[in-house]
């Protein structure tokens, strides 16, 4: 080691600040590393979902009516008659059903599915075709359609009936009118305009995974969704209006009226905008290690800029010089603790995996200073603070709403600490006490 690099405390602190750079290199690395193992586990659980059912979006009933329209030609001398069809939504709706969870694994990865049992039961008033300027002679009553949307035809575990009026109908795949709705079942109807309104009952038993959600189609809709599942979150454009969240089940409720979403009680031809506003639940895991070991891998800098900081403080105080090369070793050493996290974490409890990580390069960090520094108290000091930076960690990565608050409070504090033991030293008579 050069003379000038053992005097020059500028220079040293220059090479440190370079080292702590070049190690944002790997650190970034180590990201790339938990995204590429984020998109496994998505591809796997993509594997399982395509098979059994996925996220499920529950889309009607839509209750639509085809009619014949004249369009002349552009002279003006021909008129041909097209088939146009007009779209209604229930005047009530009401959705209950029940979720039944589980988990199962592809490979070293957990997949959320569920089976639901939902109830369908609503009304709808007579179609008024005055409002949309549909001459009667158009209107083809005896082609009406009841259509439901249902995203995933894979996850139907039995026939649907769909009672209307009292009478059943056996259900059939796809949409005919493919105006508003791409993917469901449908089936034709009587529909009679003497009639002033009807109800009707559909039965839906239903595979799906990680999501359900629902359209507020019915002028006043109510979905009331309950499952054995302790970490539910409720997803779309509305909360629901009661909830009951309990460590092993939940119970939900929702109330929309039409006048809370952005398309009428019927229309003429396509409208596409519905789907905006959908709402439901996702059944989340408890713990989602990647999340958690991406937003710890985030504060890579500060740990290695506070660990070398530490360092060379002891440099400064106790008059010890460290070459740059065991400053990067140290800092490989805290990135390694980013990779132990992510691959013990597939396979543990993320704080379990935490532990294990944190405790491990804790004692390779501070036997690597015993054997530098020949120092046992440098040691102890070394290694206490490097338990209360994971500590930190830790309780910043549990508390994700106040993790800004408290990282702001910790970086203050740490400052305010170096302030204080260096607020008598010589910085320019340094160099010459070496």
């Amino acid at each position: 080691m050069t003379t000038s690099y053992r005097q020059s405390v500028g220079l040293r602190l220059f090479i440190i600040a370079g080292l702590s750079l070049v190690l944002l290199i790997p650190a970034t690395l180590i990201i790339l590393l938990i995204n590429e193992r984020e998109q496994r586990r998505d591809h796997a659980i993509l594997e399982v979902s395509e098979k059994w059912g996925q996220s499920q979006v529950i889309a009607g009933p839509i209750l639509t009516i085809p009619y014949r329209r004249a369009v002349s030609s552009n002279d003006g001398k021909t008129v041909t008659t097209v088939m146009e069809n007009a779209h209604f939504l229930p005047e009530q709706l009401q959705v209950t059903g029940e979720l039944v969870p589980e988990i199962r694994h592809r490979g070293i990865y957990d997949v959320v599915l569920y089976q639901s049992d939902l109830q369908l039961t609503g009304t709808f008033t007579a179609p008024n075709f005055g409002e949309l300027s549909i001459a009667p002679e158009n209107i083809l009553w005896q082609e009406a359609v009841f259509a439901l949307g249902i995203s995933d035809l894979k996850g139907i575990r039995e026939t649907i009936v769909i009672k209307w009026n009292e009478l059943d109908h056996i259900a059939n795949p796809g949409i005919e009118s493919k105006d508003v709705l791409f993917s469901g079942i449908s089936t034709k109807l009587a529909v009679q305009p003497a009639t002033p309104g009807y109800s009707f009952s559909v039965g839906l038993k239903l595979n799906g995974s990680g999501e359900l959600q629902f359209l507020p189609v019915g002028k006043e809709t109510k979905v009331n969704i309950a499952a054995a599942w302790g970490n539910p979150s409720f997803v779309g454009s509305f909360l629901p209006v009661t909830r009951e969240v309990r460590h092993d089940r939940f119970n939900a409720a929702w109330s929309v009226l039409h006048l809370n979403r952005n398309y009428p009680q019927q229309w003429l031809g396509p409208r596409q905008e519905l789907l905006a506003s959908a709402f439901g639940v996702k059944l989340l895991l408890p713990i989602d290690e990647y999340q958690k070991t991406t937003r710890s891998a985030k504060y890579a800098i500060m740990f290695i800029a506070l660990t070398f900081l530490a360092f060379f403080m002891i440099e400064i105080l106790n008059k010890k010089i460290l070459h740059p090369i065991q400053y990067l070793l140290v800092g490989f050493a805290l990135l390694v603790f980013y990779t132990l996290l992510l691959s013990i974490s597939e396979y543990l409890h993320f704080n379990q995996a935490y532990l294990i990580a944190s405790a491990a390069v804790v004692l390779l960090i501070s036997a690597y200073t015993r054997g530098m520094l020949q120092n046992n108290v440098i040691t102890l000091i070394i290694g206490g603070i490097l338990v209360l930076l994971y500590g930190f960690l830790f309780v910043i990565l549990q508390l994700q709403d106040y993790a800004l608050l408290l990282g702001s409070i910790g970086l203050f504090v740490i400052l305010a600490l170096v302030m204080y033991l260096t607020r008598n030293l010589d910085w320019f008579g340094v160099g010459k006490a070496d």
